[in-house]
């Protein structure tokens, strides 16, 4: 259990470097794109560190450490409780990034600069993750070097099979998300991190269960067993796919490509009863009859 004492506490020690690299981004930089940038890098650093460390355990720690899959499991509910308390709205997933600009709540120059931003926070992350590695403080670290330079590619299904796995998680997660986006945190936060505990435990035997182009891409694009296209088709077309799938339930059209709604009736907000519609009617006649008969019984000059 001390390899897991190390890993938790590297948790916390990348937690707490990330909160003082966002304290130190507020202080010194702008509200506008430059701090969008950094919530972004330093969310995807946080995200990426703490994802490579508990993969680590979930694939070593079973055999190697002597800790079932329901510690893991727990460990990843709370780091992703923890992140989406301290994330402070950077999104680091592409996926949700390229949902926002859909939904009209960035534009092009924004989401593309938060797509760099996260690519070099998901990179970042991988170097310093390997190089903690290579201290070897424990022996799943020592056996994690070992096995690093010839890991096997995350994809143990057929391709179509994977890439379906991938978008379905992402159009669960996204639906999710977008009903939960306007909650309070205490609401939101607990319901995206059970989703993202269920979707790992349900759908990590087949791929992984990524459903994030960037984190995906710094964990597994760099090992054998399958091509760069097949990992382009599962880990970034399926998400993509996923998120539009979800976008397009959940709101009926993807604004930023057209305003029809293809799957709701436009509906009034208010609904008046018909009984009370034919009342007003019929009160409304009588009315009518005695103004009449008022104009017609007035003196012509």
């Amino acid at each position: 259990m001390d390899g897991l004492n190390v890993s938790i506490a590297f948790f916390f020690l990348v937690v707490g470097v990330c909160q003082v690299l966002r304290w130190f981004s507020k202080r010194l930089l702008s509200l506008g794109t430059h701090g969008c940038l950094a919530r972004e890098f330093v969310g995807s650093l946080q995200l990426c560190m703490s994802c490579l460390e508990l993969r680590m355990l979930m694939e070593i720690g079973p055999w190697g450490g002597g800790f079932g899959l329901d510690v893991v499991l727990t460990l990843l509910f709370l780091l992703s409780a923890v992140h989406g308390a301290s994330f402070t709205g950077a999104s680091t997933n592409p996926t949700v990034s390229v949902q926002e600009f859909l939904l009209l709540q960035s534009s092009l120059a924004v989401t593309v600069a938060e797509l760099l931003a996260q690519a070099a926070g998901t990179g970042t992350g991988w170097a310093l993750t390997r190089l903690y590695w290579s201290w070897e403080l424990t022996q799943l670290h020592f056996i994690q070097n070992l096995i690093a330079p010839e890991c096997s590619s995350s994809i143990r299904a057929s391709l179509p099979h994977a890439a379906f796995v991938e978008g379905s998680c992402s159009f669960l997660f996204h639906l999710i998300l977008l009903r939960v986006r306007q909650s309070h945190p205490l609401y939101r936060v607990p319901a995206l991190a059970a989703t993202v505990t269920f979707l790992t435990y349900t759908a990590g035997p087949s791929t992984g269960a990524f459903f994030n182009p960037a984190l995906a891409t710094a964990s597994t694009f760099h090992c054998s067993g399958n091509s760069f296209w097949d990992y382009i088709q599962v880990y970034w077309l399926g998400p993509l796919a996923g998120m539009l799938a979800a976008l397009l339930l959940f709101q009926g059209n993807i604004p930023r490509l057209f305003q029809k709604n293809l799957l709701y009736g436009q509906k009034s907000k208010y609904k008046v009863p018909k009984a009370k519609v034919a009342a007003q009617v019929e009160g409304e006649k009588p009315q009518q009859k005695r103004k009449r008969g008022k104009n017609s019984s007035e003196p012509r000059a």
